[in-house]
């Protein structure tokens, strides 16, 4: 579990949040510090980036804050009521990185930007403090930076609301929107589902009610998840209200057109465009219309079974080593992005499946199309989220570009397409919007926009030579200015007999000349007083200004001034042409994604040798050969090659359970999890590692494998452990997919084997769903022959000259050894305390089969063990024994054998 910080939604204010300092009437602050403390108590729960000049600058606990967090100075800038005015600041060009990290940490930072220039500022008085607002607030969930956003992975913000589905009952409306790409999706489950819809999303930031963060039910859902909680306030949320903002925002009179949705959907759909709206200030970014997510339309997977599985993550958090990177073979960001998305959540109608399958199967059996495809993609940029930074005017020329480079792949890909026969549903709708597409904005831009481009607008330069004739004419001025300035450089230097005299600019003086300080003491002289003008003393020179520099700079600073504002004009124009068809860009944009993702997985199948599964709604399940995708790339890379294993729960009615024992380190972990990666391959619509899968449509996927202390919340191994169970127990359905491994090994023998053995009783006649359920307690694979749904598997081992050698190939049947001592003595724990462990086991062992464990307790000196372990001591003699070792089975005949039984029995 990661920590994260509770956020205050921008209408509320949180009273223990840092207040911004008050201003009394009798206190002396010059006008910048009493605007800086009136923005500061309209946004008391944010860092204020207080804008001033080239830096954003904080101040009081803001600045001490910053300065703790980022690790940079804290100075002090005047006085406020008698005391220091903490200060510290950033520079404007290096925001985004610091933005990035106070996010990361959980701050909240609200933008305060210069809405005016110091020359307009100046005309309504000499003292006129430059006007400042606010005109963004940056909270993880609404980031658009692209140098703070991961390119493949969606940024949601997740809105929740409820209503009651009965007197017990509640049901909950999720509304998730990515404002980097214009995502908005809808949907609705009930509360045992919560958890996995939440995890599906894996949002940056939740958006709850007060009445639902405070519910002691869902408090540890808060807890459990990665990302930023922000409790909203009741006010305003109710669905009327909620719908008519949905209704204001995108221009309609009725959602009809969006779907069916649910009240709760429509008021978190509400709640998200109201927090977005506020964060944003007055920039609306360019959103889809709301889509509608039908319940139970995807695989259920709480987030405890992602993390076991580790499909987007590792269990440290990295996405190297997850499924999602090891499948990853997309070219696009917004491919990238698609992927994980459907990695998240599988489907679970087979005909949606069929039809993703189809798409790939084409792709696989025409490498040629396949290959033109990929190399149009590399091209492509990530289209969606430039056209949302350009709809919130936060985009650049480079954004523009990005548009253009990505609407002409887009029309190629559609270009490719059309010449392709029979394609299936999914790639022929691609198809049709991209043949759609009107490409006459792309064709302006790749007109107008220069080859070199500038990071932000205000630099300029940007429009390309020859584009448009009034721009042309001032930059032809400044040209020539740029000569007039080297001609007079010449003349100065001249006319002084100075030939190190130079012509320089700076933003404090403007044009000067500067020469040594020995000719500038000249220049202070007659016949050059009058002439030049004396500016300024630097170490080692001097600095003048003429009456011709100051000339030719009004007419350079003119001409300049003139230009950037026709490209700027320009630059919005192009950006309106190109909002007017955002529609149809955003749709180019997820057309490109799917083509990707569909030749990704293609080219994946073709690669590793994956099969196309069979996928209905039957309740098999059956493999065939199949392969872990993750550990067998690792093992590649090693040169080593992975054994596949089949794997049958289909049985002869439904509910299988398939109980596997054997040694550890045999692989049955890796065999658990290699089962339940191809049911989540396969629903989602890709070819899977094996030779032949049926799987019958699965609902909900459960893992239980492995656990840590939870400490933060008093939670021990065994305890997290028997949390996950419960849940498992409790949900799961007949359609359900289940791995278990080592139930009740964090508790003494007996509660373990107990627990353990119950459970499987309770999936076989009550869940009666399909799983896989690893143990190391031999006594359960007795019930298999008590309970016809319950097979016994293990994993081959074999001895080789006192070695221990791990097939990991998994065959019916159980398992009598664990060989744990022999992977004791591989992991390297010290010979004596191997051999002190051979000791015991033999007198476990043997106790287990001759004596009661209370004798077994007082013979075994368990709280005194040596140094050094002894071998151990040879048995006494025993007449019995000798009696037994002195007879040859093998050469007696039946009478002769009961006879000496017989005999020995006496001897007892």
């Amino acid at each position: 579990m990661s920590s994260q910080t509770a956020y205050k939604s921008p209408e509320t204010v949180d009273s223990s949040a840092a207040p911004a300092p008050t201003l009394p009437q009798d206190s002396r602050v010059t006008p910048m510090m009493a605007q800086y403390i009136e923005i500061k108590a309209a946004n008391p729960d944010s860092l204020l980036f207080y804008r001033m000049g080239d830096f954003y600058e904080l101040f009081f606990e803001d600045a001490e804050i910053a300065s703790q967090s980022l690790g940079i100075v804290l100075t002090k800038r005047g006085k406020h009521q008698g005391q220091d005015i903490p200060m510290c600041g950033v520079p404007v060009e290096r925001a985004d990185d610091y933005l990035q990290r106070l996010i990361g940490l959980g701050h909240r930072v609200a933008v305060c930007e210069q809405t005016e220039d110091p020359a307009e500022a100046k005309k309504r008085g000499s003292k006129s403090v430059v006007r400042r607002d606010v005109v963004r607030l940056v909270t993880p969930g609404t980031i658009t930076e692209e140098r703070l956003l991961e390119p493949g992975r969606a940024n949601y913000l997740l809105a929740i609301a409820r209503r009651r589905a009965s007197d017990t009952q509640w049901c909950y409306g999720l509304a998730a929107v990515d404002i980097s790409t214009g995502h908005f999706v809808l949907s609705e489950t009930d509360g045992t589902g919560l958890s996995a819809e939440i995890a599906r999303f894996e949002p940056r930031e939740i958006l709850v009610p007060d009445v639902i963060h405070d519910d002691p039910e869902l408090r540890s859902f808060w807890q459990e998840t990665r990302a930023a909680i922000t409790p909203l306030s009741r006010e305003g949320l109710d669905p009327a209200s909620a719908e008519r903002r949905l209704k204001d925002y995108f221009g309609v009179a009725t959602l009809d057109a969006f779907g069916a949705f649910s009240p709760a959907e429509v008021t978190a759909a509400g709640s998200a465009l109201f927090y977005v709206e506020k964060t944003q200030i007055d920039s609306r970014p360019a959103l889809n219309p709301p889509s509608r997510d039908t319940s139970g339309a995807a695989l259920a997977i709480d987030a405890a079974t992602r993390a076991n599985l580790e499909l987007t993550r590792t269990l440290s958090g990295e996405r190297a080593g997850s499924l999602l990177a090891t499948i990853d073979c997309t070219v696009t960001p917004g491919g990238a992005r698609l992927l994980a998305e459907r990695l998240a959540g599988p489907l679970t109608h087979p005909g949606q499946i069929r039809e993703r399958q189809d798409s790939v199967t084409t792709l696989v059996e025409n490498n040629d199309l396949r290959d033109r495809l990929r190399r149009i993609l590399k091209r492509s940029p990530d289209l969606a989220r430039a056209l949302s930074r350009l709809s919130l005017g936060r985009g650049g020329p480079r954004d523009l570009a990005c548009v253009r480079d990505g609407l002409f792949a887009a029309r190629e890909l559609g270009l490719e397409l059309a010449i392709a026969p029979n394609l299936p549903k999914e790639l022929s709708g691609a198809a049709q919007v991209l043949q759609g597409l009107r490409t006459d904005v792309a064709d302006r831009l790749a007109a107008s926009l220069a080859d070199e481009l500038p990071l932000l607008k205000r630099d300029g330069g940007f429009i390309r030579t020859g584009f448009d004739p009034g721009l042309e004419e001032l930059r032809e001025l400044q040209q020539d200015s740029r000569r007039f300035i080297a001609a007079l450089q010449a003349r100065y230097a001249n006319e002084t007999g100075c030939r190190s005299l130079r012509v320089k600019h700076n933003h404090m003086i403007g044009y000067f000349v500067e020469v040594p300080q020995n000719v500038g003491e000249d220049l202070l002289k007659e016949p050059w007083k009058d002439t030049f003008v004396h500016r300024q003393t630097m170490a080692g020179a001097m600095r003048f200004s003429t009456m011709e520099l100051g000339e030719l700079e009004s007419k350079i600073a003119s001409a300049a001034d003139r230009a950037l504002k026709i490209e700027l004009a320009l630059f919005d124009e192009m950006v309106q042409a190109l909002l007017d068809l955002a529609g149809d860009v955003a749709a180019a944009a997820e057309a490109t994604a799917v083509i990707d993702v569909t030749a990704a997985l293609a080219d994946l199948a073709m690669r590793l040798d994956w099969t196309r599964p069979v996928v209905d709604t039957g309740l098999a399940f059956t493999i065939k050969g199949g392969r872990h995708p993750v550990v067998e790339a690792a093992l590649k890379r090693e040169g080593t090659p992975f054994i596949a294993n089949d794997s049958d729960l289909s049985g002869k009615d439904a509910g299988h359970i398939l109980l596997i024992t054997g040694p550890n380190m045999g692989g049955k972990s890796t065999y658990l999890r290699q089962n339940a990666l191809i049911v989540v391959l396969a629903q989602m619509g890709s070819y899977v590692p094996a030779k032949e899968a049926h799987i019958g449509i699965v609902d909900r996927l459960f893992s239980r494998v492995g656990a840590a202390d939870d400490l933060a919340r008093g939670r021990s191994t065994f305890m997290v452990e028997m949390v996950e169970t419960a849940a498992i127990l409790n949900q799961a359905t007949a359609r359900s997919l289940v791995i278990l491994d080592e139930i009740g090994r964090g508790t003494a023998t007996f509660d373990g084997l107990s627990i353990a053995w119950a459970a499987i009783e309770h999936l076989h006649e009550t869940n009666r769903c399909r799983a896989l359920f690893a143990t190391h307690f031999h006594e359960l694979t007795a019930l298999a022959e008590r309970m016809p749904r319950i097979s016994n598997a293990t994993l081959k081992v074999t001895e080789w000259h006192g070695e221990v050698v791990f097939l990991h190939e998994v065959v019916p049947g159980a398992a009598d050894r664990s060989y744990g001592l022999q992977v004791a003595r591989l992991a390297g724990l010290p010979a004596p305390v191997v051999d002190r462990a051979k000791t015991i086991l033999s007198e476990l062992e043997k106790s287990d089969r001759e004596a009661p464990k209370r004798a077994l307790l007082d013979d075994l000196p368990l709280f005194a063990v040596p140094v050094r372990a002894e071998p151990a001591p040879a048995p006494k003699h025993d007449a019995l024994r000798d009696a037994l070792d002195a007879l040859d089975p093998d050469a007696m005949t039946p009478r002769e054998a009961l006879d000496a039984l017989y005999r020995l029995k006496a001897q007892k």
